[in-house]
């Protein structure tokens, strides 16, 4: 399972480890009223509100005020927190099953833009398996909205390495966009850019 020169692992949340339906959280979000939310949404990067809210940079109640400026309606906070964790299906017990085979061979790491609402479902509803916790799959997590940056920017990586300590030829890095691995790539990180719902098993 050794990967010659590998010592440490980078891996992305959304889309990697957890399966994503971007339709499905647009057509919810549509029936709230919000018709244009396909402007906002992306699989790799959000917009405008989303992506300040992905960066921490405004709170979950500032997110669901803009929801609701943006359908116009008094929408209640539980049914916006519903519609937008429409967005994530979960994590393949198979690929929790691996994080956990790879942590008795790598040192690893979680790196990925999320928001407050997305990593609490995820984590109350995802990570729980045969009684281990989210923290039980990685050394440490590095989190958007928790460090006020996010992927691709080139300072969010940057804070995981000196936070760390680890060396950049000594570590892959796993994430489904291309723009994220190119930055890492540029830092000197080894990366693999997964297909949708890929096994990614087969690199280890």
């Amino acid at each position: 399972m050794k990967r010659e020169g590998i010592k440490n692992l980078i891996i992305d949340f959304g889309g990697v480890l957890i399966d994503l339906d971007r339709q499905r959280c647009i057509d919810s979000f549509k029936k709230l009223g919000f018709h244009n939310v396909d402007e906002f949404i992306d699989p790799y990067r959000q917009q405008d509100f989303f992506m300040e809210f992905e960066k921490g940079l405004i709170t979950a109640s500032d997110f669901r005020d803009a929801i609701r400026k943006q359908t116009g309606k008094l929408i209640t906070d539980e049914q916006i927190d519903a519609a937008w964790n429409t967005f994530l299906i979960g994590i393949p017990t198979y690929k929790l099953d691996l994080l956990l085979q790879l942590r008795e061979h790598y040192v690893v790491y979680l790196l990925s833009n999320t928001n407050e609402i997305h990593w609490k479902w995820a984590c109350e509803n995802t990570f729980s398996y045969k009684g281990f916790r989210v923290e039980d799959y990685f050394k440490k997590m590095f989190i958007s909205f928790e460090l006020h940056e996010a992927k691709p920017e080139v300072d969010i990586f940057k804070i995981l390495l000196e936070d760390t300590g680890i060396v950049p030829q000594e570590t892959l890095f796993i994430d489904d966009a291309s723009a994220n691995c190119l930055t890492a790539e540029s830092l000197g990180i080894t990366t693999y850019t997964p297909e949708a719902h890929e096994d990614w098993s087969h690199l280890f």
